[in-house]
């Protein structure tokens, strides 16, 4: 390795590869450049692929070294040898309860052989040979970062789990990636599964309809995951210079292995992309191109669906359709433990997919002597997610976004949000969903898909039927899908935005419908994140001339839809509620109604909201209900008379004195991150006070603070164009580059955001090479 050159040394890019040339996979050593601009951003300039994944399975490893290898002791399947098996891991890559859950999922993946398969099956089915040089390249990066360097982060320093990567390691994160809302989602029902012994073999419970809608429809609710976004495009007439703009928000955890890490990725004459990438993956997953830019947003589509099985009354391993019994297939899968013994466990697959006894502890699906059920999740059978990656990043338009989308259908589990350089906008959500129409619902559903479908979008069928079977879509590229023309698409409105709902706002002017269920719900009711930001870009859009500094305004507003429309409400309620605490009601009247690290009101605010939101469901809120007519502005009027709100006060009030917190603390006083002994505030708020700068506190009731954010905003980008050769942006990652404490990119960008300040990205090589703080490396094996 060569370090610390002169920003000269870095020169220009090299030569334009061409024709075979560009496209041959690197033979030899690998070897890239990357130039580390303010922040510790690296700009990975590579020859090919393989290159291209070397230098950035580098640089991933320089700064999350540990968090990456913890994820891959999880694929590995090996968290119960290291770390015992009933601890648990931080759900980054599944939803198991327990290092052995999680383990007898991913050695029950690896002993299948299930990505190698997936791996060996041909373009444009399986991953194309760009997709697998940059995964061949990322685990030849972090193998010689390793090699040549020493861990400084005291989480893994020393540790024996952390240890070089193979390809195969590689994929099987990239696809644990893919499954996370499906398998993934999962894991304890499949992993626990066991059929009913012979001294139980009665018929048992079933699965209570009612309760299962209920959990369901919580369960696939966007964004409940410690996962959600915002985005918004604008369409070159909104705009001040008649060019698109993009602000892409996406909130996911602050936390473990589903962190975004920002590059620019950098192939001349090939690619050329700027943006984040999740952790362990050798692609952009949000970014931007000096022609279009894109974000992505948590879906509503439901990525899995279950087939209730009929089975044979001798043999609960055995289940018929049409008459004909077939076994189901059992596998023994052993987990070593740091004792070094192991557990042995058998896990039951079927035609349609593993058998599943829940999908979560609220939603149970028990296995008796007549019923059983499987899971079919249509994201664990492709790998094509890193394909749609590079698909965006080489698109020159939205046209060209959406092309590429429906070439790949790689995207597992959000929709797409985009913008470019000559005013176009698109939201498209192009997800890989099983093949679920609203006629095959209805034909198919058992009686407990009857309740739940309709509910969630979690369909049911019946597997006693072989008419029931999913069926193909013509353009999908793979059996049991939507194809490309079946997915709800809004091209060139003045403006398209998504906060986790449905697609049915994505323009309120210009609402979606005609799409199946399974996609989300039409003409219901919004989150108030979605009514608040869609009022917002609304106006945004009618007032017209925008540009990149409107959507920064945007980003930090900090509105709390919430107290728009209830405060009003609860300040003239609250003397009666309150006799003894004038100040609580003056606070909350003199409350600026956001939640900027400034703001006085906001906590005791927040505080109250939660409270109510629990006594109080959201249906008997208010005294004016949803109405399809005017979804951004109903319901509303909060309903004063219910005694949960003077309850929600009384203890909001006394749980802040409780603590010795201020009722008009201000909010960044009591929201913060602790980071190196120093305390950070964090501004923004919960999704339930539909806060678009959305962040989701640890509480800690004896401080009466939140005290880390778990999960929110993240990378943010703000992106436009002005008729020149480099995009206008600015960015943001708001927990910083580095997990390591010592790094000096561990909290440098969490102060960027507690004072809401950006990064200007360096896309040209002009900026980059002007750069005053420019450290140019070159790596290679």
């Amino acid at each position: 390795m060569i370090a610390g050159t002169t920003p000269s040394a870095a020169g220009p890019p090299g030569p334009v590869a061409t024709g075979a040339e560009r496209h041959r996979p690197s033979d030899g050593r690998l070897s890239a450049t990357i130039r580390y601009t303010e922040h510790g951003i690296p700009h990975i300039l590579a020859r090919d692929y393989a290159e291209l994944g070397f230098g950035t399975g580098w640089a991933q490893a320089a700064d999350q070294v540990c968090v990456l290898a913890d994820g891959f002791t999880t694929v590995r399947g090996e968290r119960s040898r290291h770390f015992g098996p009933e601890g648990r891991s931080d759900g980054s890559l599944s939803s198991a309860s327990t290092n052995l859950g999680s383990d007898l999922y991913f050695r029950g993946v690896r002993d299948a052989r299930t990505v190698e398969r997936l791996l060996g099956r041909p373009s444009p089915q399986g991953p194309s040979r760009q997709s697998k040089e940059l995964v061949r390249g990322w685990a030849a990066g972090y193998n010689a970062w390793l090699k040549q360097n020493r861990i400084t982060d005291p989480a893994c320093r020393s540790a024996d789990w952390v240890r070089p990567v193979s390809e195969l390691d590689v994929a099987r994160r990239l696809y644990a990636l893919a499954v996370l809302g499906g398998e993934g989602g999962a894991v304890d029902g499949i992993t626990d599964a066991r059929p009913p012994t012979a001294g139980k073999a009665a018929a048992g419970a079933a699965a209570d309809p009612a309760r299962s809608a209920r959990a369901a429809r919580e369960l696939f609710a966007a964004g409940k995951a410690g996962m959600g976004s915002n985005a918004v495009a604008f369409r070159g007439s909104t705009t001040a210079n008649g060019r698109g703009l993009l602000l892409g928000n996406p909130h996911y955890p602050w936390h473990g292995g589903r962190r975004f890490w920002q590059s620019q990725q950098t192939i001349p004459g090939e690619l050329n992309v700027s943006g984040g990438s999740l952790l362990g993956s050798p692609s952009v997953s949000i970014g931007f191109t000096d022609k279009v830019a894109w974000s992505h947003t948590v879906s509503t589509g439901v990525p899995l669906n279950l087939h209730q099985l009929t089975l044979d009354p001798a043999d609960p391993t055995v289940y018929l359709v049409d008459g004909a019994r077939e076994r189901m297939t059992v596998r023994t899968v052993a987990v070593p433990l740091k004792d070094g013994s192991s557990v042995r466990r058998s896990q039951y697959r079927t035609r349609f997919g593993p058998v599943v006894t829940s999908l979560d502890a609220e939603l149970p699906l028990p296995w008796s002597a007549t019923t059983a059920y499987a899971l079919n999740d249509p994201n664990a059978a492709h790998l094509r997610m890193t394909d749609a990656a590079l698909g965006l990043a080489r698109a020159r338009s939205v046209r060209g976004v959406r092309q590429a989308l429906d070439r790949a259908q790689g995207l597992p589990w959000v929709n797409t949000v985009a913008a470019d350089s000559s005013g176009g906008t698109l939201f498209t959500q192009a997800q890989v969903l099983p093949r679920i129409t609203d006629e095959l619902a209805e034909r198919c559903s058992t009686p407990l898909g009857r309740v739940v479908y309709p509910a969630a979008g979690l369909a049911v069928l019946d597997g006693s039927r072989g008419d029931c079977a999913l069926g193909s879509d013509r353009g999908a590229a793979q059996p049991g899908i939507f194809g490309p023309g079946r997915m709800p698409v809004l091209q060139d409105a003045p403006y398209a935005v998504n906060s986790n709902d449905s697609a049915w706002l994505a323009n309120a002017d210009r609402p979606l419908t005609g799409y199946e269920r399974v996609f989300g719900t039409v003409a219901t009711e919004r989150s108030l994140r979605t009514r608040g930001g869609t009022e917002d870009v609304s106006a945004m859009a009618a007032r017209g001339g925008l540009t990149v500094a409107d959507l920064q305004r945007q980003q930090f507003a900090n509105r709390v839809p919430a107290a728009d429309l209830a405060v009003a409400d609860v300040v003239r309620a609250c003397p009666a509620a309150l006799p003894d605490e004038p100040e609580a009601c003056a606070v909350l009247a003199r409350w600026d109604r956001t939640m900027d690290t400034g703001s006085r009101g906001a906590l005791l605010f927040d505080r109250f909201w939660q409270k109510l939101s629990a006594l109080v469901p959201s249906g008997q809120l208010w005294k004016v209900p949803f109405s399809a007519a005017d979804p951004t502005g109903t319901p509303n009027t909060l309903d004063t008379s219910r005694p949960g709100i003077a309850t929600a006060l009384r203890q909001a009030v006394a749980e802040l004195r409780s603590a010795g917190t201020p009722l008009d603390a201000p909010l960044g006083a009591h929201q913060y991150v602790v980071r190196g002994g120093e305390r950070i505030p964090v501004p923004g708020g919960a999704g339930r006070l539909g806060v678009w700068n959305m962040i989701v506190g640890q509480w800690d009731p004896a401080k009466g603070a939140y005290t880390e954010v778990v999960h929110g905003t993240s990378h943010v980008q703000a992106v436009g164009w002005d008729g020149g050769r480099c995009p206008v942006a600015r960015t943001l990652l708001t927990y910083a580059q580095s997990s390591d404490p010592r790094s000096p990119y561990f909290a440098d960008q969490t102060r960027l955001f507690s004072g809401e300040r950006w990064v200007t990205a360096r896309f040209c090589e002009r900026d980059i090479l002007a750069d005053p703080k420019l450290r140019v490396v070159r790596v290679r094996q």
